[in-house]
């Protein structure tokens, strides 16, 4: 998958349709690492991303001079991280381990992170309040904790869309989000509940931001084949990332926020 380019200087690659999914959040998170490194005076910092699979954001923060450890279940995934950290030349800065959040203290030490990458693993687990927690447990005082997982709002209205009106309203009334047993996702959430997760697990948030407001309800043909089309939904999506009016349709949402003393 391409990534937005991690540095500031250099002219940025054309963007391309896997920047969709990533963009908005890696321009948070790159923005918090940044504070982070000013507020601990350390060009360095040691980042956790739990569910981090191929590397996506780890192999990116790794390229800014960060310590990465990517903890995932997949030995697949892992393997393909280290291939792809290598070709990256940052293999020495990028760490995999086998394990998952429930477990999380089984492969890593408690309080030992800058920051804490939380993305695509709530949907999955059976306790999202204990992910949540130990995913704070692993900050430092003040540490940055990036939590992305799937809107609830975004599935109902692409099924509607689609013409699955009864799917869309069983999402609504389901307690977990779904709209039906061929549901991929076992969960989904509001802005709300996760805000209410992080809050309770010790975290001051500091913003919720939208992602994939528009991008998976755009035809692929219009953006792949109309001029300055795919640059200007980009920049679509990054206008309406912090609008809470666009949190309820987002696909995914994402909140950051930060340990408290």
């Amino acid at each position: 998958m391409s990534e937005p380019s991690p540095t500031g200087g250099e002219t940025p690659p054309r963007p391309s349709r896997a920047s969709l999914r990533t963009a908005v959040v890696w321009e948070v998170l790159r923005d918090a690492l940044d504070r982070r490194v000013k507020a601990t005076g350390t060009d360095a910092l040691d980042i956790l991303d739990t569910g981090g699979g191929t590397g996506n954001f780890a192999v990116p923060a790794a390229q800014l001079g960060h310590r990465v450890t990517v903890v995932d279940p997949s030995p697949n995934a892992l393997f393909a991280l280290e291939r792809r950290a290598a070709e990256a030349g940052v293999a020495e800065r990028v760490r995999g381990v086998q394990g998952d959040i429930h477990g999380l203290f089984d492969v890593v030490e408690r309080g030992g992170y800058d920051a804490v990458l939380c993305h695509g693993v709530l949907e999955y687990v059976d306790d999202p309040a204990e992910g949540v927690r130990n995913a704070v447990e692993a900050l430092r005082p003040a540490g940055a904790l990036s939590l992305l997982a799937a809107g609830l709002g975004g599935a109902v209205l692409a099924r509607a869309l689609a013409g699955h009106f009864s799917e869309a309203r069983q999402a609504l009334s389901d307690p977990d989000g779904r709209w039906g047993t061929g549901d991929p996702v076992p969960r989904r959430f509001t802005a709300e509940q996760l805000t209410e997760l992080v809050a309770q697990a010790g975290v001051e948030v500091g913003a919720v931001h939208g992602v994939r407001v528009f991008a998976d309800l755009v035809p692929g043909v219009l953006v792949d084949t109309e001029p300055g089309a795919l640059d200007a939904l980009l920049k679509l999506e990054a206008a309406a990332a912090e609008l809470p009016a666009f949190h309820s349709v987002a696909t995914q949402l994402h909140v950051l926020g930060e340990k408290r003393g």
